[in-house]
């Protein structure tokens, strides 16, 4: 995590990658609920997956996508837009591994990057564009200071 923090510190250019793992637990996803009021059958019940030939209940889309904006909270990414094509169901406990691949980037920050979200097997789960502004120098500096100091700010610090 803190090594993306200070790739952003130092400054991103076109063609950086940045890669992260996860799974999301059934008390995850079942959270994600809550907060987001999407109470959806298919993220809750398994009979009703079923029903829509899921194998038991499946992760949010958004839940999933939550990937491309922890790259993105970690570069100090302030993004514009965001893009996504769900392509497979995820299930709790599937390991996950999202790559983030920076394309163009304009002479005032403004860069475009293509995201993809792999299961376990392989399988692509979301392919994702986003659009956003990338830290200034003053930002970077700030970066800089926040990682001199521990990132005290950063909840994945140390992880």
């Amino acid at each position: 995590m803190t090594d993306m923090r200070a790739q952003a510190a130092e400054g991103i250019r076109e063609g950086d990658r940045f890669e992260v793992t996860r799974r999301f637990t059934d008390q995850e996803i079942a959270a994600f609920a809550g907060i987001s009021r999407d109470y959806n059958p298919v993220h809750c019940d398994s009979d009703y997956g079923a029903l829509k030939g899921m194998r038991g209940p499946i992760a949010h889309g958004l839940l999933t996508a939550s990937l491309v904006t922890e790259i993105g909270g970690q570069i100090g990414w302030l993004a514009m837009s965001m893009s996504f094509r769900f392509r497979r169901p995820v299930y709790a406990d599937e390991t996950l591994t999202c790559t983030w691949t920076m394309g163009e980037v304009d002479g005032k920050g403004h860069a475009r990057a293509e995201v993809s979200i792999v299961n376990e097997d392989g399988v692509t789960v979301l392919e994702a564009e986003t659009t956003g502004v990338l830290p200034d120098a003053n930002q970077r500096q700030q970066l800089r200071k926040m990682l001199a100091a521990g990132d005290p700010t950063n909840g994945a610090s140390g992880i």
